[in-house]
């Protein structure tokens, strides 16, 4: 049998000697740490610390937490331990534009992307066909206002029963409702454009294009009740000209939401995202 590795986070008010206490504790149990990233945040007095070990074949999770347990009373951390040989499970929501889509299913496909899509779930029917080629289950739940709520609640039922662990909105262009987004709070990404200036509603890249905007880009971000404004995975810019069309910004702005929404999920199935408030603290390899 070979190695196991896991993954170790947790928070809690800053105070001297964690690192001190959870590293001798798990060097008990024979870990070797493979990575380590930590964060203090002084502002609100709160530590952050992640670690990815390997341990030997014997040593559990049920092991690790126990190892730590002193540690949690003491510190009263907030700790979770991942398995990194147990692969994720993630549902994909699209509507019509489904480039976000497509690039998370390559990344899947050539291994950049540890997961397994659950299910493929829709307000429309164009993305039915890349599921069935992909062996994925696909479900077609049109949403309207009379039927808003029972939609949410296969929804909410699709993810514990397939045990999902992260909803991912690759350009699902209905708004969740307060109450679902506070249920899966912190297991909900979206990708939505992000221009300076702001351009909301109906073609935003064609609206920035008649503004003659420089710079366009996106944001991944947790959902929350509050529209658009959960916090923030990743983003990224990209400088554009007067010599490009309104398509060009439509083409660079597929491509940037496919690549910032994908890197995002990649953090958040590492365990490298973790909450602060209305903040991240995202630790990079």
């Amino acid at each position: 049998m070979s190695d196991t590795s896991y993954i170790v986070r947790l928070s809690c008010a800053d105070q001297p000697g964690i690192v001190a206490a959870v590293t001798t504790a798990l060097a008990a149990r024979g870990a070797n740490i493979l990575e380590s990233n930590q964060f203090w945040d002084r502002q609100a007095d709160h530590f952050f610390l992640r670690i990815a070990v390997i341990v030997p074949p014997e040593v559990t999770r049920d092991d690790i937490e126990l190892a730590l347990k002193p540690s949690v009373d003491r510190f009263d951390l907030n700790l979770k331990v991942t398995d990194v040989a147990k692969k994720p499970r993630i549902i994909i929501m699209v509507s019509k534009f489904d480039h976000a889509m497509h690039h998370l299913l390559y990344q899947i496909k050539v291994g950049w992307l540890n997961a397994e899509v659950a299910a493929i779930v829709s307000n429309h029917e164009d993305a039915r066909k890349a599921a069935d080629i992909e062996g994925i289950p696909f479900h077609h739940w049109p949403v309207n206002k009379e039927n808003k709520a029972e939609q949410e609640a296969k929804l909410l039922k699709l993810v514990q029963d397939t045990g999902a662990e992260l909803v991912v909105l690759a350009r699902y262009m209905q708004v969740l409702s307060n109450d679902l987004s506070e249920k899966l709070f912190g297991m909900v990404i979206n990708i939505h454009h992000s221009f300076l200036p702001s351009f909301k509603g109906a073609k935003p890249y064609h609206q920035a294009h008649a503004r003659g905007v420089k710079l366009i880009g996106a944001t991944a971000h947790y959902v929350t009740p509050d529209l658009d404004e959960g916090p923030i995975i990743e983003q990224e810019t990209q400088r554009v000209s007067h010599s490009l069309t309104s398509e060009d910004f439509v083409a660079t702005g597929r491509d940037t939401e496919s690549r910032v929404l994908a890197r995002a999920v990649k953090s958040h199935l590492e365990g490298r995202v973790m909450l602060n408030s209305h903040r991240t603290v995202v630790f990079t390899p």
